[in-house]
């Protein structure tokens, strides 16, 4: 990286946003891929992501909770992940409601509506009068978060939200084209091509932009596509005619890519890790894992290291009798406890999970779906239902408290060393059983229990160490019968690896890498034509002296705000949340 951006504390390294026609058009794997071929040149990078809305999270080792996107483009980047590239989360608890995570830590919990304001909110409301400087507090955070990441690395990798033409959420906007105009960066729209009118996303997104958005969309990536690219090349000319910006890369549809997305259920729900070339059973019996599909399930992404071993099939399920087959039923983790134990209830699941317990069947409970083969479960925080009562197949009682445990423990289970990383407001009083379910190696429990073959912990990931998941299969397969033997040498960080240079190759070998290195070096080009119809010019116009700033609020024509004067204004943003919607803190 040769190009030297004036900073408030220093030279910044270079930037570029990876933007979506749509949701899912791709953007975290492309993301990731240039991380991993920048990272393979030798260059300092790091992701990053304004603004990710998921149930799917992580918790770094400051002990912040960021989306799990996040954390694989870091280790496709080869760096630590920290809340620093993912400075807002946004967790769903309904269709109308997420938790607010700010820096790593929960803030409140907000509906829609009092998170984006503007229009829609109702006047005089707590969402309409908070929603100017609630944006620019964010927006400034965000700001500095980024320039904080280029300052210490060579390039910084961002990536968008949704599509950039969401235009009736463009005034709050802190993730798309807030944040490029914002830190004066180039985007790179990605579309997927396999799900068809590919050409028609780029020029409708392009189209439906302000003159000054436009202005940071320097170019075009085509994703998944199949067949000879030489029949999508005329194509490729007259997007570049209509529009003026160039594709630079065609992206062949890759089997098998089973990375930890925003929401990937798709991924997992296909075999998650390995798609395309799956070993055989290193013994007599494959083990049949079924997956619980329960509502607001998170961290599902626990289980791709189930799939990634030979023999074992995991699939997703919501019918009891889609359990009757299966070696091992898994209760994942949720957002939504309580929801999700009604759920079990109404669909005869419940009572399903309660005959494999009678019989000797495994069945494991992961942080909510622990919770909820407990006893009992308090909560006035999260459903704020009281007191309800559990599934009874463990000797557990929950108590949801206001405080969210984030950390990332490390203990013994089965003889074998075991890492997780826990998240989740529910404080699990254990009473009884036939043994943690994870010790510090010395008999005194850590975390979860065992009652037969029923198995309960709050650890998320524990079944990526390896020699834990072999030792807990062996249990599994003893008790359901099979003649199933765990391969001895599958690695899932050597998997994972693996397809985190898959990426890389992708980008390295089917995109146009000198003129990616031209717009992250050298920021946005110059002159790029505008396309009609385009949207009202948006008042987020940068200064003229080129240094990355927050847009005024565009309601009160306000003078520019610098990161600085924002978080200044705004030091209790917190409390603010707090009082939305009886957010918790």
């Amino acid at each position: 990286m040769t190009a030297d951006r004036s900073g408030p504390t220093g030279p910044l390294g270079g930037g570029l946003l990876v933007a979506g026609t749509t949701s899912d058009a791709g953007k975290s794997v492309v993301t990731a891929g240039i991380c991993r071929w920048l990272v393979r040149k030798g260059v300092k990078v790091a992701p990053f992501k304004a603004q990710n809305m998921s149930l799917n999270s992580f918790v770094t080792r400051e002990g912040a909770e960021i989306g799990r996107a996040q954390a694989m483009q870091a280790a496709a980047a080869r760096v630590e992940p920290s809340a620093l590239m993912n400075p807002v989360l946004l967790k769903p608890g309904s269709d109308r409601s997420s938790q607010v995570v700010l820096l790593g830590k929960p803030v409140g919990e907000l509906s829609a509506r009092g998170y984006f304001g503007g229009p829609g909110a109702p006047e005089g409301s707590s969402g309409a009068s908070l929603y100017g400087g609630r944006r620019e507090a964010l927006l400034g955070t965000v700001t500095e978060c980024l320039e904080e990441l280029r300052r210490t690395h060579d390039a910084v990798i961002c990536e968008g939200a949704g599509s950039p033409a969401e235009i009736n959420l463009r005034r709050t906007d802190i993730v798309n084209m807030g944040i490029a105009r914002a830190a004066r960066l180039p985007v790179v729209v990605v579309g997927d091509i396999d799900r068809g009118g590919v050409f028609a996303s780029f020029f409708g997104t392009t189209a439906l932009l302000s003159r000054e958005d436009q202005a940071h969309i320097a170019g075009y990536m085509v994703n998944k596509f199949r067949g000879d690219v030489t029949l999508l090349e005329p194509g490729l000319e007259m997007l570049r005619d209509l529009t003026g910006r160039p594709t630079v890369g065609v992206l062949p549809f890759a089997h098998g890519l089973g990375i930890d997305e925003e929401d990937g259920l798709r991924v997992s729900m296909r075999g998650a890790v390995r798609e395309s070339v799956v070993a055989p059973p290193h013994g007599a019996d494959v083990l049949r894992v079924a997956v619980c599909a329960v509502p607001l399930m998170s961290n599902f992404t626990d289980v791709d290291a189930l799939a990634a071993e030979p023999g074992v099939i995991v699939r997703f399920v919501d019918r009891p009798e889609e359990l009757a087959d299966a070696d091992l039923v898994i209760v994942p983790g949720t957002r939504g406890t309580v929801k999700a134990l009604a759920w079990l209830r109404e669909r005869g699941l419940a009572d399903a999970l309660k005959r494999r317990a009678a019989e000797g069947r495994p069945v494991l409970g992961i942080c909510g779906g622990y919770q909820l083969l407990g006893e009992r479960i308090e909560d006035d925080v999260e459903s704020r239902a009281g007191t309800v009562e559990g599934l009874g197949l463990l000797p557990v009682r929950v108590r949801f408290a206001r405080e969210k445990t984030l950390e990332r423990p490390v203990g013994e289970a089965l003889g074998e060393r075991v890492e997780g990383y826990e998240i989740h407001h529910g404080v699990a009083e254990v009473t009884g059983g036939d043994e943690a379910f994870v010790s510090d190696g010395h008999g005194r429990g850590l975390d979860g229990c065992r009652v037969g073959s029923v198995w309960g912990t709050h650890w998320h990931g524990s079944l990526e160490s390896d020699g834990f998941r072999r030792a807990f299969l062996r249990r599994v397969a003893d008790a359901a019968g099979r003649s199933f033997v765990p391969a001895p040498d599958t690695s899932f960080a050597a998997l994972r690896e693996e397809q985190l240079d898959r990426l890389g190759d992708l980008i390295e070998r089917h995109a146009d890498t000198d003129a990616l290195l031209r717009l992250i070096e050298q920021g946005v080009p110059a002159g790029l034509p505008f396309v009609p119809p385009g949207a009202p010019a948006h008042p987020a116009d940068a200064p003229a002296d080129g240094k990355p700033a927050v847009p005024a609020q565009p309601s009160d024509g306000a003078a520019d705000t610098t990161p600085e004067t924002a978080a200044a204004e705004a030091p209790d943003q917190s409390r603010s949340f707090e009082a939305l919607e009886g957010g918790t803190r």
